[in-house]
């Protein structure tokens, strides 16, 4: 019997004291451990997904920054209390440029008897160099957290500011405020965002989008987000599932805003009526239902131009294996006239995940789209892609990882990105229990493992050869 347990059995009203007292709230860890799960949703090739969970999922957004004011790239990331452990604890870690240093990961928040990293937290930076920290909820079994450190640019020590209903946080500083999109479980997943100019006090909760077909089925959604040159355009990518089952993801919709919220509108300008409810609704992109494809978000941006371009993995159904092949990550892109799509790759995975960066120049994505040690598995190795005609032509430049003994995945790409920290993401065996590493890398090939195990308060990370 646990703890926890065992002190609410003797007396129920001690639970506030009970979580005080077993929780590991701004602790340190000795090392950057990560978070293992499984879905336990089992089929012939393997798990839905499982592995090495601790930069999970994709709609958990942004999970890293570059602060240039302090020269550090400060982290979010599922963490576990020990090797054998599937305790989720909500860290945050740091690298420091100018000593190439990363410090004792701190537990932000401990989620007591949660293994499940869709609990995993986000993070943003204000003006005054607070770092905050939104922890997803999970449906209305558990309130989302936002936190904020008690000092300007320090992961020392987070204040629990607010408990409010909200999953899959995507929170960004805009520069004109904070812009929070979100899940809500209301019989399904549907969209949502807030707004506020100072993260103390927040708008209504408005409903962005519950699409369904017919009149009495559920709607529901996945998105990635992200605004073009501080707030003048904030805008989302989305699928829609299938009378709210999230395994019929399909369809890819965009919808945005000029005015930080009040008025919405499609990618040529024709004003939105939220929330959106049709699925023929002028901000779908293309229709992938007809196509019998599913579509899995994964990361987006904006050209030089303001366009929106999205990166997302399309299949023939959500179990994993060869029955469901080619699983095709694509780009669809606003060219300012039209939509345009293009196939970069294939991997083996509905859940393998990776990154998307816009220059000027040069697009390139970072992601697990090799076969990795665990074939059929989510993640795998990882490689380095890129075009040079705005999306049209893809070509693998670089492989970051080989003969690894475990898949890698969930490729995350830190704002305003530093060299050598200029992604990260874990590892793990998604088909057995393992140990999940850590590890950053840049797009010149170079990869490091951050320490597992830390008896000094700062280390260097071990470049792996």
């Amino acid at each position: 019997m646990n703890k926890l347990l065992f002190l609410l059995l003797i007396s129920p009203s001690i639970l506030v004291s009970a979580q005080e007292t077993l929780s590991l709230n701004n602790r340190k860890i000795d090392g950057y451990k990560g978070i293992w799960f499984e879905l336990n949703q089992k089929y012939p090739f393997g798990d839905k997904y499982s592995g090495g969970l601790g930069t999970y999922t994709a709609k958990h957004m942004p999970l890293a920054l570059y602060a240039e004011a302090v020269q550090k790239t400060f982290f979010v990331y599922g963490g576990t209390t020990g090797e054998n452990e599937r305790h989720l604890l909500c860290m945050a870690g740091e690298f420091d440029h100018r000593t190439n240093t990363v410090t004792k990961p701190t537990v932000v928040y401990d989620k007591l008897e949660v293994n499940d990293p869709h609990d995993n937290p986000s993070i943003m930076l204000d003006e005054e160099g607070y770092i905050w920290v939104f922890v997803s909820g999970r449906g209305s079994l558990r309130e989302g957290i936002k936190l904020r450190s008690e000092k300007p640019y320090s992961i020392e020590s987070f204040i629990e500011m607010s408990v409010e209903t909200f999953t899959y946080p995507q929170i960004w500083n805009t520069g004109k405020g904070y812009f929070h999109f979100f899940t809500k479980y209301t019989g399904t997943r549907e969209l949502y965002f807030e707004t506020s100019t100072d993260g103390n006090s927040w708008s209504g909760d408005v409903k962005l989008a519950g699409i369904r077909e017919n009149p009495g089925e559920k709607g529901g959604h996945y998105q990635v987000s992200g605004h073009y040159q501080k707030g003048t355009i904030i805008g989302t990518f989305f699928n829609r599932h299938r009378d709210g089952h999230p395994d019929t993801r399909t369809d890819l919709y965009y919808i945005q805003t000029k005015d930080f919220g009040k008025t919405w509108e499609n990618i040529e300008g024709k004003k939105s009526s939220l929330p959106l409810m049709e699925v023929t609704v002028g901000e779908r992109v293309t229709d992938y239902f007809t196509q019998g494809k599913n579509v899995y978000m994964k990361d987006m941006g904006y050209d030089k131009n303001g366009h929106p371009v999205c990166l997302y993995i399309t299949s023939g159904g959500h179990e994993p294996g060869p029955d469901n092949a080619p699983y095709e990550w694509r780009i669809t892109r606003w060219d300012g006239n039209k939509w345009i799509t293009s196939v970069i790759c294939e991997s083996d995975h509905n859940y393998d995940m990776g990154s998307l960066f816009l220059s000027d120049t040069t697009w390139t994505i970072v992601a697990p789209t090799l076969t990795g040690p665990q074939a059929w598995g989510a993640g795998g190795e990882i490689a380095l892609w890129q075009s040079v005609n705005l999306g049209k032509d893809w070509t693998m430049i670089r492989q970051l990882t080989k003969g690894s003994p475990m898949n890698h995945g969930y490729v995350r790409r830190p704002l305003n990105a530093r060299a050598p920290f200029s992604f990260f993401w874990a590892s793990g065996d998604p088909h057995h229990f393992s140990r999940s590493k850590l590890y950053f890398g840049d797009f010149e090939g170079n990869v490091w493992e951050l320490p597992y195990v830390m008896n000094e308060s700062s280390r260097l990370p071990v470049k792996v050869e």
